[in-house]
């Protein structure tokens, strides 16, 4: 169990936010995480929320983290480019985001993310929850492990495949158009492809795009989180000869916020307590240094991810 020093916020009777100063012990104490638009965050879906301000060795995560909890579960949610809208998706500090979430005792972080559709069938509003990543990037850090210690992680299936097939249940079962897998492809933004990229990545076989997923889900399997996304489709890019902008993006990214909130309040429902899946050991056997020789600076600053690893 971990001692960390955080602000607190906490939402008092008449709904304003009160600031102080805790330590708070942070182990399995949230049980999911959601990161995403700033659309995705009802406090009306919490009770007892707080904001919790953290420090971690990779700088600050993009905002503070409000923690409350929905019908006995414990849940945050994170915005992925701060609120405002602050960071380019080449600019969000992943790692700190990630890292934040682990010493919160996060297990399970779902993906709100906008995306375009590379498919006719595929079509704006529709959900689709992805279960493959190409990654088209190239200027963003991708791992947690540098500094003396090396870590060749699994990762074929990116996507954790318990939460994924809970998403599509829980949105086919309320009635919302739901596409179970496909190909996201990752590029590095912030500018939108060109139509000749457009066509490429068609041609290669990918289904939607965006600019997040890495190394988001590279850093939550090295955190040994289970991550798994929903995707809003709000355009079809510029393979069809349309124009993509950002107020496209946005106007159809609010309409689907409804049905976002209310797959996830679902899911948090639902959410079993036991994870039935490989990503909670996702690090064992991965790590291929030997663990004498890991810098006592290096297994200190990684102490969250790698302890229980150290100890064997």
């Amino acid at each position: 169990m971990a001692l960390l020093s955080v602000s607190l916020r906490t939402e008092t009777s008449s709904g304003n936010l009160h600031e102080k100063r805790a330590e708070v012990f942070m182990c399995d104490n949230v049980d999911i995480a959601i990161i995403g638009g700033s659309g995705v965050y009802d406090v009306n879906l919490l009770d007892r929320v707080k904001e919790v301000d953290m420090d971690t060795p990779f700088g600050k995560p993009s905002d503070s983290i409000t923690v409350g909890e929905h019908g006995g579960t414990k849940v945050c949610f994170l915005p992925r480019h701060g609120l405002g809208h602050r960071y380019s998706p080449s600019e969000v500090p992943y790692r700190a985001n990630i890292f934040a979430l682990k010493k919160l005792g996060v297990k399970r972080i779902i993906s709100a993310s906008a995306v375009g559709s590379l498919r006719e069938e595929y079509a704006p509003l529709d959900i689709v929850v992805p279960d493959q990543l190409y990654d088209r990037t190239r200027l963003r850090k991708s791992t947690f492990f540098e500094d003396g210690i090396v870590v060749h992680m699994g990762f074929a299936d990116p996507f954790c495949p318990q939460m994924s097939k809970m998403i599509v249940d829980i949105a086919s079962s309320k009635g919302y158009s739901v596409k179970e897998g496909g190909t996201y492809v990752c590029m590095e933004g912030p500018q939108f492809s060109t139509r000749a990229e457009s066509r490429v990545y068609q041609t290669l076989g990918f289904d939607i795009i965006g600019m997040t997923a890495i190394p988001e889900a590279k850093l939550a399997r090295e955190a040994e989180i289970c991550y798994s996304m929903i995707a809003t489709v709000t355009d079809y890019d510029v393979w069809k000869d349309e124009d993509v902008t950002i107020e496209v993006i946005i106007e159809n990214a609010m309409k689907n916020e409804v049905a976002v909130r209310d797959i996830i309040s679902g899911i948090i429902k639902n959410i079993p307590s036991e994870r039935a899946c490989s990503c909670k050991d996702a690090l064992n056997g991965a790590i291929a240094t030997v663990h004498s020789m890991i810098p006592d600076e290096t297994r200190t600053r990684l102490g969250p991810l790698i302890g229980r690893y150290m100890e064997q």
